[in-house]
Formats: structure tokens, C-alpha cells, sequence
């Protein structure tokens, strides 16, 4: 599948090993000099980083990821070396990190299996087994429950229907029967919100959204929101905005990774690494579209340093 719509390409005219060079200058002796590590970084894309390092160990017998760890500090460390990571690696590695230890992070799980397309999740479960020896499914279950861990198990299944031009007669069934399931009974039959919601195709599930708006007089969201709480909410939430358009999704997500005090700094980074070769300048068409300012305005507003500057450049550009 290759995607278009990043905002990081291959870099021409590209020389590995004039690259490693430059790295491991910017690296040794006293201090290091960010400027250069983050506009390579930035500037090649991930293929290309992973002959960079590759080179690198070859000329110096070193490993460019750990040198980045010792020599940098803090986000900007967790940005570079998150740059670092081939993207199936970077979806395993981040779902191990959410379902590890105290706490499962459910937003990581959410943001992931929501946005990501069948064939990405069977790459990813592929690649979690390989990496960690271990069935993601199973560390998934054992560490949530209810209609969350099995709408979670649903799309783990990387089996949604492929877009085959669309059935009007089942696109107005599944829209009653959500709508029986939702508006029209006491409590929610959140088994029926499940399987449709995980199984069917992308364009069967737009007009499906749009005839329940039809029936019932609300956008299937205000239902979601009003019968369903906690995690089953937001993952139902998130498959449903990633169906209607994922670009949108993760433009919403970016911004309320900066709105407000503070900023969710893991969020910023996941996002803008994991879809800078994939339609970051569609996410920045949607934001600049739907939050009165742009992404990369944003972004200058929210952070600092070195860290700043390597978001800036993954941006890739302002949309005023």
C-alpha cells in the first residue's frame, strides 16, 4: 500500500554513509549538536533511516538508536529515537508499553486499533510476535474486560469487510437495528453496536450513519455519547471518527493533545511519527479546517526547543 498524502518522503539525493558521518560528528566529544541529528532525522524517511543506522554500525561499530539515548535528553529523545522505529515496530512497541505493568494505557489501545486498516493490524500482530514472543490478543484480554476488551478483540480480527460497492437493503437494517439497540431500549445493546460497528466495510458504514441520522434524529455519536461510558465510549467513538474520515480523527486528536494547560507530549509524538509518511497533509487539512488555526501553528505555540523543531519540520509546513 503505499501512501501519498505524508509529509515525509524519501530525501534525494541520499548517501547513507555520508549521513551516518555527519551523525556520529553531531554525537562525540563534549556537547551534541541537536540541529544537525534532528533535521536528518526529520528529512529522511524511515526506510532510509533504517539504512542510515545500518551504516552507521558498519562505519563505527556503534548503534545509532543507543548513542541517540545517551546523547539526547527528554521529548526531543523520545521523538528521535520514536523516528527510529520501523512503523509496525513503532504499533507494537507502543501497545506493549500501554498494556505493561500497572495500568493498562486504554487511549494507546483506542488510537490504534481504531485508526488502523486490517491489513496494518494483521502486520502488527505478526511483528508483536516476532518482537516480544508473545500473542498481543492474549496480553490485550488479560488485561481489559467487558464489551471494551471485546470490541478491542473484534478488531484485533483485521476482518472488517472489504468496499464492495454498497447493499442499501442491509445499510437500512443495520441502521434499525442499531437503532433499536441504542435509542429505542432501556440500557444499550452494546453487542449489537459491536459487531457492526467492527465488522462491516468502510462505505457500507457511512450510509449507515447517515440513514440512522435519518431514523432517529441523531448523528450515531450523540447516541454513543448518551448510552455508553468510560472506555467502551471512547473506543466507540474512535472507530466511528475514524470511519467517517481518519485524517479528521487524528487532527482532533493532535489538538486536544495541546488544548489547554499542558501538553500530552506522548500523544504529540505518536501521532505526527506514525502518520508523517502516511496523510499528515491530510491531518493538517482537516485541522486547520475545524480548529481555526493551523497544526502547525499549534505546535510552534505548545513546545520549545529543539523538540519544537523537530515537530515543525515533521509538520512539514504552515496552512495559513
Amino acid at each position: 500500500l503505499q501512501y501519498t498524502r505524508g509529509t515525509v518522503t524519501a530525501f534525494a539525493p541520499f548517501d547513507a554513509r555520508a549521513d551516518a558521518e555527519a551523525l556520529r560528528k553531531a554525537m562525540k566529544g563534549l556537547g551534541t549538536d541537536e540541529e544537525t541529528v534532528l533535521t536528518i532525522l526529520t528529512t529522511r524517511n524511515n526506510a532510509q533511516r533504517q539504512e542510515i543506522a545500518s551504516a552507521f554500525k558498519t562505519l563505527f561499530g556503534r548503534d545509532l538508536v543507543d548513542d541517540l539515548k545517551s546523547e539526547l535528553t527528554g521529548k526531543f529523545e523520545t521523538l528521535m529515537v520514536s523516528l527510529m522505529r520501523p512503523a509496525y515496530i513503532f504499533d507494537a512497541h507502543a501497545l506493549k508499553h500501554a498494556i505493561k505493568g500497572a495500568g493498562t494505557n486504554e487511549k494507546v489501545l483506542t488510537e490504534i486499533l481504531a485508526s488502523r486498516t486490517p491489513a496494518e493490524v494483521q502486520n502488527i500482530k505478526q511483528v508483536y510476535q516476532q518482537e516480544y514472543e508473545a500473542d498481543l490478543e492474549d496480553k490485550i484480554t488479560g488485561e481489559t474486560s467487558g464489551h471494551f476488551q471485546r470490541l478491542l478483540v473484534v478488531l484485533l480480527q483485521g476482518n472488517r469487510d472489504p468496499d464492495v460497492g454498497v447493499d442499501e437493503a442491509l445499510v437500512e437494517q443495520d441502521a434499525q437495528v442499531l437503532f433499536r439497540a441504542g435509542e429505542l431500549k432501556w440500557g444499550t445493546d452494546e453487542e449489537k453496536f459491536i459487531t457492526i460497528l467492527g465488522t462491516r466495510s468502510i462505505s457500507h458504514l457511512r450510509r449507515v450513519f447517515d440513514k440512522y441520522m435519518t431514523i432517529s434524529g441523531f448523528q450515531i455519536e450523540e447516541t454513543i455519547d448518551r448510552e455508553t461510558s468510560g472506555d467502551l465510549e471512547k473506543l466507540l467513538l474512535a472507530v466511528v471518527k475514524c470511519i467517517r474520515s481518519v485524517p479528521a480523527y487524528f487532527a482532533e486528536t493532535l489538538y486536544y493533545s495541546m488544548k489547554g494547560a499542558g501538553t500530552d507530549d506522548d500523544t504529540l509524538i505518536r501521532v505526527m511519527v506514525s502518520r508523517s509518511e502516511v496523510d499528515l497533509l491530510d491531518i493538517r487539512q482537516e485541522f486547520r479546517k475545524n480548529f481555526a488555526k493551523s497544526l502547525y501553528q499549534m505546535i510552534q505555540k505548545d513546545t520549545s526547543g529543539d523538540y519544537r523543531k523537530a515537530l515543525l519540520l515533521l509538520c512539514g509546513g504552515d496552512d495559513d
